[in-house]
């Protein structure tokens, strides 16, 4: 637990480790495979992925907002080759301003 914390706090040095908990036990069995854990910023269907699944049905928010989010985390995030699953949706959540309601 406490590295998908550390991973966060790469990108937010004040991450709220209840919330990082939250987002670990939605993520549930996706985190026990390697490629699962990981998001590839790189492939549309992953980051469709991300928006229906994340932005959509948990955080309840679509369209441009959604797109928006999902880029300029991966934008945040390019410069590390393995972008865990935890931290990319974190951040999502967090450039929707959708922290507190997960």
């Amino acid at each position: 637990m406490t590295d998908y914390l550390a991973d966060v706090q790469k990108y937010d040095g004040s991450a709220d480790e209840a919330v990082v908990n939250k987002i670990v036990r939605h993520l549930g069995i996706a985190l026990r495979n390697k490629d699962s854990s990981l998001v590839s910023a790189s492939d549309p269907k992953e980051l469709e992925r991300v928006k229906e699944k994340w932005c959509e049905k948990k955080l309840g928010v679509s369209g441009a907002e959604a797109d928006a989010a999902i880029a300029a985390t991966a934008t945040a995030m390019a410069d590390d080759r393995s972008k865990s699953r935890v931290t990319f949706y974190y951040l999502v959540a967090k450039n929707l301003g959708k922290l507190q309601t997960l």
